[in-house]
């Protein structure tokens, strides 16, 4: 069923059941990975709260939770200058930290992430994201865990928004 948000138009992309699908993977990567650790996950807000959320479902193992605030779009542009809009209050040296982002196109947030967190003195820092867009991706900086890619199009839903709204379905759509 085609959607309207303002004035674009948006179709059907990826039902609720992939995205928990591909969320779910990411867990079991994760867990495997941190088997012997309790990490920090960090949820970039606004859009991963939702990809936050069914990850630490899926998470079983013991872990802790933060959230930093990150703007770097403007309506369906990405003003390539990333700020920090709330930041980390807590102590994280020696900690394994992996970063949740809900999707990552070129990579500017990420750099701006990684520039972040080069002076916490971490065990390791790696990055998650629930969409990659390969095309798009300008950095050298490793994904380490990737949910979905997609194409370089246009998506709204779980969390993601065109100028404020979209971030509650339950679905991915894309701009038709």
């Amino acid at each position: 069923m085609e959607i309207q948000l303002h004035d674009k138009h948006f179709v059907p992309f990826i039902s609720a059941d992939e995205l928990d699908k591909a969320i779910a993977k990411m867990a079991t990567q994760i867990s495997k990975d941190f088997e012997n650790e309790v990490p920090v996950f960090i949820g970039v807000l606004n859009g991963a709260f939702m990809v936050v959320s069914d990850f630490m479902k899926h998470y079983k193992n013991p872990c802790e939770l933060s959230f930093i605030k990150m703007a770097s779009y403007d309506g369906m542009q990405t003003t390539h200058e990333v700020k920090q809009l709330i930041g980390l209050n807590q102590d994280l040296t020696g900690r394994s930290v992996v970063v949740i982002e809900d999707i990552v196109d070129t990579g500017n947030t990420i750099e701006e992430l990684q520039k972040l967190f080069a002076d916490k003195n971490l065990k390791q820092l790696k990055f998650a994201t629930l969409f990659l867009k390969p095309e798009a991706y300008k950095k050298d900086i490793k994904i380490d865990y990737i949910g979905i890619e997609i194409e370089n199009k246009f998506i709204v839903g779980f969390g993601l928004d065109y100028d404020g709204l979209g971030r509650n379905l339950s679905e991915v759509y894309q701009l038709k």
